[in-house]
């Protein structure tokens, strides 16, 4: 519940700011229904006692990027079950119905819902009532704030919102939370068994609240009639939902900001913060994370009342630049940091340095700074440890019970620490090739050739990374414009790092070639060695290394006459 009640004061923090309200997207939504039969003791509904569940769906796949949300202006403690928070379109695609007696989730908003469900004592409802309320935009704010996804990526164009009426009726002398979908299958599971009793109201007011004018997400637009009792084949395949589609106008201006920068093809790691309650082997939390079209669940997290858990994901970034959407969402009354991570994913192949030419010049050359970007060579995180503390108690019994004992006892935490380092080293050196080469000294025009090693440690292999990526970066160009994407030559935690082959080599070697022009003095790379994922973060170093120019390859050539 508290869960419920921090997505709660989230919804009142945005409606309560002074943001201006207005339509946004387009509503695919009609409805019909009619007056209801009367109900009895054990098997009835209470006009008025409805919701709407709503979905996230991404457009092109039809998948459900978030897990549904339960919007209702009840306040629920009477429901016995329900069937969980699966939309229509899982079960579409083959998702069983299962029934959940756990404590039914729902979200009541901050502005309240239209009508939803007609009836005969409470009238119909307005179609223009649901479309407009489902298209405010202080509405699809909250419903952003709610499912864990930022507002300008979910009106962006990719994403609509999947309705679907709920419906709070008493079966059997117990009260059940359904969607259309859900009593369908739950009559065909119980043999007409839901038909035979709440006929009206879940098989003809339920699944008509709304249907759709046009096609969309696979299902079609309702042609049949507004009133009577439908199907169940009718009400799974084309009834009990609504679909809010946003148009490219309201697609928001590109905007920088992102959260992570990873580099393709890497192994990363991606974490949250993890608190609420206390959460121990009696009531876990979960934390599901959805990266692209992969979901990573991690199960057993725990953590005393008032602490949290640094909870993470290791990953493989894509092949191909993009950014990427990570949706994070917990269950068992945990409460993440941050439901949305924006992660943009960048290629660094293909600022290599010019060809160099024999009669290059830069008159105007002066040494820049070298550069120092960020730096962080150890990390440390922990995990807690729930172990039971015994407390047996001693219970007296009446005349006929001699008593017994009982354990009383308690959850108690152990902090399990770990950590992380990196180390490394670059080495510049002369070409082989270079005949006039003498240790670091070399003249210019001749390449050079590099080694970097980095050695990682860590306690927790399984949350740690290698360090993955190099970049070197050179004084002719100010360190700036271009660089050299060092190859991984040797990988694991003590990996190697050299210049990968030269184009512009003529003996294909793995070097860079120093400028005909280069003034005499030290020449000073600059390599930025990073990527090395923790759940606290990326290590990272700088790094450099000098070789020694005097004199040009011009040097080394000497013209003289043919002797006859």
């Amino acid at each position: 519940m508290r869960g419920i009640f921090h997505l709660i004061l989230m919804i009142l923090m945005v409606t309560l700011s002074p943001v201006t309200a207005y339509a946004i997207g387009d509503g695919n939504i009609d409805n019909g229904g009619g007056s209801m039969g009367q109900g009895t003791s054990q098997n009835s509904w209470t006009p008025g006692m409805e919701g709407v569940r709503v979905t996230v769906v991404e457009a092109e796949s039809r998948k459900p990027v978030t897990t549904p949300i339960d919007l209702t202006n009840k306040r629920l403690s009477n429901i016995s079950c329900s069937f969980g928070k699966v939309c229509k379109i899982s079960y579409s695609e083959g998702a069983i119905l299962a029934l959940d007696k756990g404590v039914y989730q729902f979200v009541n908003p901050s502005q309240s819902l239209p009508r939803i469900i007609s009836s005969k004592s409470l009238g119909v409802a307005s179609i223009e009532a649901i479309k407009s309320y489902f298209t405010d935009e202080q509405v699809i704010r909250s419903i952003a704030n709610q499912t864990g996804m930022d507002f300008n990526v979910l009106i962006g164009g990719r994403y609509k919102l999947l309705l679907e009426p709920i419906i709070y009726v008493k079966f059997q002398g117990l009260y059940v939370a359904m969607t259309a979908t859900e009593s369908a299958m739950y009559d065909e599971l119980t043999s007409g068994a839901v038909r035979a009793v709440l006929p009206t109201s879940a098989f003809q007011n339920l699944p008509l609240s709304m249907f759709l004018e046009a096609e969309d997400l696979g299902y079609p637009a309702w042609s049949g009639p507004k009133t009577g009792i439908r199907t169940n084949q009718e009400i799974k395949t084309a009834l009990g939902l609504g679909i809010v589609r946003f148009k490219e106008t309201d697609i928001p201006p590109e905007t920088e900001d992102y959260d992570y920068e990873y580099r393709i093809n890497t192994e990363v790691i991606t974490s949250v913060t993890v608190s609420g309650e206390q959460a121990d082997p009696d009531n876990p939390v979960k934390v599901k994370f959805t990266v692209g079209s992969e979901t990573y669940t991690v199960s057993g997290v725990y953590y005393p009342k008032g602490d949290s858990q640094l909870v993470w994901v290791r990953w493989t970034t894509p092949s191909t630049p993009q950014t990427m959407i990570i949706r994070v969402s917990a269950t068992g009354g945990g409460v993440v940091n941050k439901g949305t991570i924006t992660a943009k994913i960048v290629d660094l192949l293909g600022n290599d340095p010019p060809n160099p030419l024999a009669d290059d010049r830069n008159d105007s050359y002066t040494a820049s700074s070298i550069p120092n970007n960020t730096q962080k060579t150890s990390a440390s995180w922990g995990v807690w440890h729930p172990w039971w503390q015994e407390n047996w108690v001693w219970h007296d019994g009446d005349d006929d019970d001699d008593g017994y004992w009982e354990d009383e006892g308690w959850w108690e935490f152990d902090w399990n620490s770990y950590s992380a380092s990196l180390s490394a080293s670059m080495s510049i050196t002369p070409d082989e090739k270079d005949p006039t080469a003498s240790d670091k000294d070399l003249k210019s025009g001749y390449g050079i050739n590099q080694a970097t090693t980095a050695h990682v440690s860590t306690n927790q292999s399984s949350a740690v990374t290698n360090a993955q990526t190099a970049l070197t970066y050179f004084p002719e160009f100010q360190y700036q414009t271009y660089w050299r994407k060092l190859d991984q030559t040797q990988s694991g935690y003590n990996a190697k790092f050299e210049f990968l082959i030269n184009k512009f080599s003529t003996y294909k070697r793995r070097t860079h070639f120093t400028p005909i022009w280069m003034p005499n003095g030290n020449y000073t790379p600059y390599t930025w060695l990073f990527d090395c994922w923790t759940p606290d973060g990326m290590l990272s170093m700088n790094l450099t290394d000098s070789v020694y120019i005097h004199g040009s390859l011009w040097d080394d050539w000497h013209i003289a006459p043919v002797m006859p």
